[in-house]
């Protein structure tokens, strides 16, 4: 723009390039020829006019940095973040050897004296129309037809994912029902109420009564025993944890129309395989009544969209997102309603984005929605301007600033900001809204979609693949390069504007489009079959008490040593089974091991449904299944969209410990492009560590060009480096090679000091450690185990005091009994750090409801508590049948059942249907940016 004395390079330019510059742009006098110091990176800016020291440099004529010199035309500008950033990827050129400016962040002062109301821009005489459902009573119109299978909380997700599956290829003859879909994420599946609750309620109500719902199944397992207790200060009977019950009640006192939506609240009680067959009835019920749904002729006022953009390059503020901006306008012009959201991303916009605004309420709402931002990143000792993931760095955007003027470029300069909404809050009225979330896009999206959101407008720089389960996504991609990589995955092609294509243009032809999609057309990400899920995760740390002495106790706090307990032998207190138990294993490079799988390792959320796909269409195909006997692949949510540092080191170590555990024989690394971890930075950790990176693959969905060509990449690699390699021979060992991962739930059903079934079970899960632990094997219990609070358990096992031995996910480098680390209450978070320490099967002592498995390492589950062995029988591994047994029978019948599952020769009984889930934990100090 002509103020800016920064430009940005379109391609990549070479060290001693002359640019000749236009003598209309900037001041008067411009002009004349420059050359550049460095090779600078497309997207990456570059001086074109005198700066002198400490003054601004200017894009879209704001300030994002202050020189630390007088600069001169042709200079690489680079801050210390950039050079940074750029060290961990591979260059083929230098580097400035230092920074040349620092960043500018300055709170926003409103002028509250000077404030004037903005306008918001005319609406059509005459509406357009789009082809949509339309609801009954406050529900409005959708663009899809779903039922949803929704997870209530994470402890439902195999379950949702199951039932889902059930209706693969079932629809035909439902031609107005555009899908069965589980609707899964990783929230409130701990026993006490999250931070984050009225968030979680309010995304689960808004998906629940979104217009795209044609009908929704809650599925959470039920909750009895003392696991759940009531919350007597919130009233009698109220649970805790943020089950069907408690979303229910929700739903009722704020107003959300329920009755609209057919509907049902499923406790999953029973076995898993009867409850999916009742589950199912359930939904093949609703199929004829939700196909009745039509399509008719609605005005676009009815349309509501969710912008955002992820994978963020420097051209996202030129093109894309001035793009989705304009069509904003136009919805907006036609009645209807925009969401912009990302509350961190627009820190330092904040003179662009109050510009127009409807009052000044508005302005202080959008103002304090910012400030409550970084506030919340400081009680975790993080600063909300610590945004920019690697990707947006490599591709440009140098800092929270840069990024932010672009993000804000999604509110077209005409358009004015008429509301100010929380997480999730229902959009009531037509306009402009912005709503608070993260950073981090699926978390953002999630909150966009429970507002109204009925279609998503995803700006792309890097090519992010973003899809939604139950709403439409057309994809932006910002370079006419980009587009030619990743053309399968991106809808629109936003780099036509730097192509020479008028904004005007562009935006009429990406409304149409807009309209088909909403209409029913399928847009790509829909075509490819590719959706997630994430909702605004939980933060632990809050500004109640001393928050800075918090925070130095977590950040002080000693590593464990990585050296076992001593623990009493079990010669003296049982006959024991160690000496008898016999193992059928594997002989490997990494000693024995029970099983051999081909492992799928996605380095960031935005990878990992792909890494799903790749490992079900290896499993289907059989691929190289002489050579391993199944492919597992790690979806979760990390890597990218929150805070580094703490959570981040926890989630490398964890994913180490997985990419060598004894039972994989390959591992692929699959990076989205642009996430904090990508590849280059996944490989400088894993070599530093130690690790044989020659026996690893690395796949990339934007790099290799998208869904179909990574997929094809991945067989081909899985395929060529297993070839040769077969399974080696089985032979039979003692029980000092078999890996135990112990744990148990519910503190009625393990502990007490008195005779009962609780210290039985713990009594034999102490002999069992003892036995393993004195054969010369590994045994680990994670710090959150009810088992660490039963007499039972410690006074028969351990000589000493009992702490952690193992941080959370640490590989364990001497066998033995530890004690792991876990900054979680949540099951499956602990699974998964469980699994990085090297443990080939766990049991589990269970009371309530059966837990998901971790999807490579079994879980055995069994029960000595009445209630559960009568409700859940059929999902256990082992019940003590009509006569009670004692400590040293269960014991030897623990050992036995985790022999076999060891051998091969049984597999546990929810892990072998498929109830499984894997999370990391962000610990005490992780948040979302």
């Amino acid at each position: 723009m002509p103020a800016d004395n920064v430009a940005i390079a379109t391609r990549r330019l070479e060290a001693g390039t002359r640019i000749s510059l236009d003598p209309t742009m900037g001041e008067e006098g411009a002009g004349g020829e420059i050359t550049l110091s460095h090779t600078v990176m497309e997207g990456h800016r570059f001086v074109h006019a005198p700066i002198p020291a400490e003054a601004p440099l200017l894009s879209w004529g704001l300030p994002f940095g202050y020189s630390l010199r007088a600069l001169e035309p042709g200079e690489y500008v680079c801050n210390e973040k950039i050079l940074a950033s750029l060290k961990h990827r591979t260059l083929d050129f230098e580097l400035p050897a230092e920074p040349n400016f620092r960043d500018n962040l300055r709170v926003y002062e409103l002028d509250a004296a000077g404030f004037r109301a903005g306008r918001q821009v005319e609406r059509h005489a005459q509406p357009r129309t789009f082809q949509g459902f339309r609801r009954g009573g406050e529900r409005g119109v959708g663009t899809r037809n779903f039922i949803l299978v929704l997870g209530t909380t994470s402890l439902g997700s195999g379950f949702a994912r199951a039932l889902a599956a059930r209706f693969e290829g079932r629809l035909g003859a439902y031609p107005n029902v555009d899908g069965v879909v589980a609707v899964t994420h990783t929230e409130g599946g701990g026993e006490a109420p999250p931070n984050n609750l009225d968030f979680l309620l309010r995304t689960l109500s808004g998906f629940m009564v979104h217009p795209n719902t044609g009908a929704v199944l809650a599925v959470d397992p039920a909750q009895y025993g003392d696991a759940h207790p009531a919350d007597s200060e919130k009233g009698a009977g109220r649970p805790v944890r943020a089950g069907n019950g408690m979303l229910r009640q929700f739903m009722t006192e704020h107003g959300y129309p329920l009755q609209d939506v057919t509907h049902s609240f499923c406790d999953i009680q029973g076995e898993f395989a009867s409850e999916l067959v009742r589950a199912e009835e359930t939904i093949d019920l609703w199929l004829p009544v939700v196909n009745e749904f039509v399509r008719t002729e609605e005005p676009v006022s009815h349309l509501k969209l969710a912008l955002q953009c992820g994978g963020s390059d420097a051209f996202s503020g030129i093109s894309g997102n001035p793009l989705a901006g304009w069509v904003a306008k136009e919805v907006i012009r036609n009645g209807g309603a925009a969401n912009l959201a990302e509350t961190d991303e627009l820190i330092g916009a904040e003179p662009y984005v109050l510009e127009n605004v409807r009052d000044l309420d508005t302005a202080r709402a959008f103002l304090a929605k910012i400030e409550t931002f970084k506030e919340r990143a400081r009680w975790h000792g993080h600063s909300a301007e610590g945004n920019p993931s690697g990707g947006n760095q490599y591709r440009g955007l140098y800092n929270i600033v840069l990024k932010s003027i672009g993000a804000a470029r999604k509110k077209d300069p005409e358009v004015r900001l008429d509301h100010v909404i929380d997480y999730a809050a229902p959009m009531q009225e037509p306009g402009y809204y912005f709503m608070d979330s993260p950073g981090n896009d699926l978390e953002s999206i999630a909150g966009q979609v429970a507002s109204g959101s009925n279609v998503i407008l995803f700006v792309t720089g890097n090519g992010s693949i973003t899809n939604f389960p139950f709403v439409p996504t057309l994809k932006f991609v910002t370079t006419t390069g980009r587009w030619e990589m990743m053309a399968n995955e991106m809808d629109v092609n936003a780099g036509r504007f730097q192509d020479g294509v008028p904004m005007e243009e562009l935006g009429r032809e990406t409304f149409e489009l807009t309209l088909e999609i909403a209409s029913g057309r399928a847009s790509l990400g829909e075509q490819a079959g590719h959706s997630q899920v994430s909702i605004w995760r939980d933060w632990r740390q809050t500004g109640e008490g001393d928050s800075e002495s918090n925070l130095r106790a977590i950040r002080d706090a000693p590593q464990p040593s990585g050296n076992p307990l001593p623990v009493h032998p079990v010669s003296g207190q049982s006959d024991g089974n160690g000496g008898a138990a016999r193992v059928s294993a594997y002989r490997t490079d990494k000693g024995h091991a029970s099983d051999q799988v081909g492992l799928i390792v996605p380095t960031s959320l935005c990878s990992a449904q792909v890494a799903r796909m790749i490992a079900d269409k290896l499993n289907a195909e059989k691929t190289a299944r002489a050579s391993v006997s199944r492919y597992v692949a790690l979806v979760h949510t990390e890597g990218c969209g929150a805070a580094p540092g703490y959570s981040t080191q926890l989630f490398l170590r964890t994913l180490l410990g997985h990419l060598d555990h004894p039972m994989v024989k390959r591992g692929l690394l699959l990076e989205h492009g642009c996430e904090q971890t990508h590849n280059d930075a996944m490989r400088l950790y894993l070599e530093g560590e130690g690790l044989d990176t020659d026996r690893l693959g690395w796949a990339s969905v934007q790099m290799d060009g998208g869904i179909d060509n990574v997929i094809a990449l991945a067989e081909r690699w899985f395929t060529t480096a297993l070839e040769g390699e077969p399974l080696p021979p089985a032979e039979e060992v003692d029980a000092g090679a078999l890996r135990l991962g112990l744990t148990a739930t519910g503190t009625a059903g393990i502990t007490g000091n008195t005779t009962g079934p609780g210290k039985t079970a713990a009594r034999a899960m102490a002999l069992l450690a003892a036995s393993v632990v004195e054969a010369g094997g590994l045994v680990v219990v994670p710090e959150n185990a009810a088992l660490l609070q039963s007499t039972a358990f410690t006074q028969a096992l351990l000589r000493g005091e009992a702490f952690p031995t193992l941080a959370y996910g640490q590989k364990a480098g001497r066998n033995g009994f530890h004690i792991m680390e876990a900054p979680t209450q949540n099951a499956v978070e602990t699974f998964t750090g469980l699994a990085a320490t090297g443990v080939e099967v766990m049991v589990a002592h269970v009371k309530g409801a059966p837990l998901q498995s971790h999807p490579m390492v079994p879980l055995v589950q069994f029960s000595t508590h009445p209630d559960t062995v009568q409700r859940q029988g059929g999902n256990l591994d082992l019940s003590p049948g009509e006569e009670p047994l004692g400590p040293e029978a269960l014991s030897s019948r623990l050992m036995e059942r985790v022999c076999q599952v060891a051998s091969r020769k049984y597999v546990p009984k929810l892990f072998g249907q498929g109830n499984t889930d894997f999370q990391l934990t962000r610990g005490l100090l992780g948040l979302s940016l």
